[in-house]
């Protein structure tokens, strides 16, 4: 809701769930727009987000150095450390109360799904208990799950670096197909097929690798499985799989589930193993040699590939959600509006934080093909924008035998 301006007042800034690329940018980009606020005094920071706010680990922003935050532009993971806490019943309060007493106006919260659940129990607390604090959550996630928003800030570096990583180790399986003939690789992204079918993007001719995809959002047949890649390395010599981690059955049983590693505090399992179960999979029922890359945090955070348009956006999401708590707007979430027009141009909007917390965007069915295991020009043109610079092509040679 919006409401008149609010008093002079401190901003604090937290950070939560898995760290980005990017996520520092969001950082940076509420930092400086608070130093250019009239209406901005202090600016703090939480460190290890909600869960360090409420034990006072509070440091001040202003001390820090503009060559400081220039470089934390281009620094990956998160600056003020993450937590991934939820909530108990009476710390909504507790967070309202230390902040009155610090003179908090603004609290700004980068994060997904679960952090958009704190924000907005931290808002609705500061309604009722009569105290005008101006709470925006700040979309982060590679997950690119989160409703409402167009795309979220994260995912375009994390789709750039899953597709080149995927390129470049389907190139390795290429060249020596008869030693490891099938490659298996398990990518992040929770319930959500974004990233796995962001691999597609690495493709420079149809019959380029990956052949497979598989996104939670369909049940994952094992039979059906076999046969497609007994069939392509019939037809290709080789077979490049990419799998989403939380891959499952028919019957809802996660295919990661014999390495699980339990749950976070907001009860999602903590699997691994897909990657492992699948080429067990396929050395036991086709004879086949199969190995496995998984990236792990490397495609959450690495910088080696950051899409210039991700950073970017990141940092707008950050100016934007002070700007929006200024201008008298609380309980809400920063999101990304594609606009129309021949060439990608992106602003933002505000979603109601009940709206994301706790929500996931799945795939649209036209982003899929109809047998569920690639990905449809239509998300193609959706994704391709968000990674910035063209991927590189590969090379290859014309293979003209001698006589």
């Amino acid at each position: 809701m919006a409401g008149q301006l609010a008093e002079r007042g401190h901003v604090l800034i937290g950070q939560s769930g898995g760290p980005t690329a990017v996520i520092n940018a969001s950082l940076v980009g509420a930092i400086h727009e608070a130093q250019r606020l009239d209406a901005v005094d202090g600016i703090y920071g939480a460190l290890n987000g909600i869960e360090g706010a409420l034990a006072r680990r509070i440091i001040d922003l202003r001390r820090e150095s503009a060559a400081t935050l220039q470089a934390l532009l281009h620094t990956p993971s998160a600056a003020l450390g993450s937590c991934r806490y939820k909530l108990q019943p009476e710390d909504p309060a507790r967070a309202v109360n230390l902040m009155r007493e610090l003179g908090i106006r603004y609290f700004l919260y980068i994060g997904g799904n679960d952090s958009a659940d704190t924000a907005h129990r931290v808002a609705q607390a500061a309604e009722e208990m009569g105290y005008d604090l101006r709470v925006i959550g700040i979309p982060k996630t590679i997950d690119n799950d989160l409703p409402v928003t167009d795309h979220c800030p994260g995912y375009g570096s994390a789709a750039r670096f899953i597709a080149m990583m995927t390129q470049d180790s389907a190139r390795n399986t290429e060249a020596m197909p008869e030693h490891y003939p099938v490659k298996i690789i398990e990518v992040m992204g929770r319930y959500a097929g974004w990233l796995a079918a962001a691999a597609a993007l690495g493709r420079q001719k149809p019959e380029d690798a990956p052949h497979l995809i598989y996104m939670p959002e369909y049940a994952f047949d094992p039979n059906d499985f076999l046969s497609r890649v007994r069939a392509t390395v019939r037809q290709r010599s080789y077979c490049v799989v990419v799998v989403a981690e939380h891959l499952a059955d028919a019957a809802g049983r996660q295919l990661g589930e014999a390495m699980a590693q339990g749950v976070d505090a907001f009860g999602h399992p903590l699997v691994a193993g897909v990657a492992q179960t699948l080429v067990d999979l396929v050395r036991s029922e086709l004879g086949m040699r199969a190995r496995f890359d998984k990236p792990g945090d490397m495609q959450r955070m690495s910088t080696m590939h950051i899409s210039a348009t991700d950073r970017d956006e990141a940092y707008q999401a950050g100016r934007m959600a002070l700007r929006y708590a200024v201008r008298g707007v609380t309980g809400k979430m920063v999101t990304l509006v594609r606009t129309n027009g021949p060439r990608y141009a992106c602003e933002t909007g505000l979603a109601d934080l009940e709206r994301i917390a706790n929500e996931q965007k799945l795939m649209p069915a036209n982003y899929v093909t109809p047998d569920g295991v690639n990905v449809t020009p239509a998300f193609l043109d959706y994704v391709r924008p968000l990674i910035g610079d063209p991927l590189p092509q590969h090379a290859t040679l014309r293979g003209e035998r001698l006589q």
